[in-house]
């Protein structure tokens, strides 16, 4: 048994067995286009989505998003080839996975919304003067085995000479969207979270932020939207409207203060407060966080598949022109 992965090898049994066809959109009120957009997590790492949604960009270019959270990577990758998703908003390894299955309507990146990794590291006592030497012989929960988060955050300690199983230990063994509650109920030493639900419980006093993973790590396309080939072949005026309606979320972004950002998005986040949000904006501003022109590099995605290939999580390296297609984000960004 090599190191292929359970979501990689989830993968090659879905894919042989995926015979699932759904029409790729409807229609509402008011003559727009719906677009089930599955998102796999629901964060304010992902602001520009919900500024466009709630600032009724989306609607004035001709389309109603119909969002669904995924959870997790392997259900969103999971919703989009089965085609009960449009587009996929998730790491772009997942890309990578499926094409080295060979798939014939392969996913593909048409547009990246993060540059950096959007998780802060929360640890249960207070580090003023943390320095990520202090992660030796701790346990840390981090993501999925496979996923950006925890390949990402093993590449940061590799570079510092620390290596997984003998310098500190990943804790692979918890479901992405139940690490915080597994944090708290007193598993691991450190957890990686992201906003605003870091600054949110920092507030509560359930664990201190102590760093910005992000911040650390540099750039990496982190988060893209992903859709099916044979959508962009057969959709690309939809996907130019829905670009178009995330460029003036960006505009948006960049004009306003991180407060009139909150109060824009709070509806997406109804227990958390303005305060909070604001706070989650600010962190993100400070590390560069959002790609605003949307257009993926290919540097970046060589230097992504050299933190899989770090992890041992690469079977074969990927030509970017297969991952990518930046027609649409030139077009509309110029």
């Amino acid at each position: 048994m090599n190191k292929t992965t359970i979501f990689k090898k989830f993968f090659v049994i879905f894919l042989s067995i995926l015979t699932l066809l759904t029409p790729l959109t409807g229609c509402k009120d008011e003559g727009l286009k719906t677009i089930r957009l599955n998102e796999v997590t629901h964060s304010v790492f992902y602001a520009p989505l919900y500024i466009a949604i709630e600032n009724g960009y989306f609607r004035e270019e001709g389309i109603e998003i119909e969002l669904t959270n995924g959870g997790g990577a392997d259900a969103s990758m999971t919703a989009l080839l089965s085609k009960t998703a449009d587009i996929a908003l998730m790491g772009p390894e997942t890309v990578i996975y499926v094409q080295n299955q060979g798939k014939k309507d392969a996913p593909i990146v048409f547009a990246q919304l993060t540059q950096k990794d959007g998780s802060f590291l929360v640890s249960r006592n207070a580090e003023p003067d943390f320095k990520w030497e202090n992660l030796q012989g701790k346990e840390i929960l981090a993501g999925r085995r496979g996923g950006v988060p925890a390949m990402t955050f093993e590449y940061v300690l590799n570079q510092l000479g620390m290596t997984d199983g003998v310098d500190f230990k990943l804790n692979y063994d918890v479901q992405f969207n139940l690490m915080t509650s597994a944090f708290i109920g007193g598993t691991a030493d450190y957890c990686t979270v992201f906003e605003p639900t870091a600054s949110e419980y920092q507030k509560q006093g359930k664990w201190h932020v102590v760093a910005s993973v992000g911040e650390k790590s540099g750039e990496i396309p982190y988060t893209s939207f992903i859709t099916l080939n044979s959508f962009l072949d057969k959709q690309p005026d939809t996907l130019k409207s829905f670009i178009k309606a995330l460029k003036k979320a960006f505009e948006y972004l960049n004009t306003h203060s991180e407060k009139d950002v909150a109060e824009s998005i709070v509806k997406q986040f109804p227990s958390t407060t303005i305060e909070s949000i604001e706070t989650s904006i600010k962190s993100y501003k400070n590390i560069d966080a959002w790609k605003t022109n949307m257009q993926a590099t290919e540097s970046s995605f060589n230097r992504l598949q050299d933190v899989m290939e770090n992890a041992g999580e690469l079977d074969k390296r990927i030509s970017f022109n297969k991952l990518v297609n930046n027609t649409l984000t030139k077009e509309i960004f110029g």
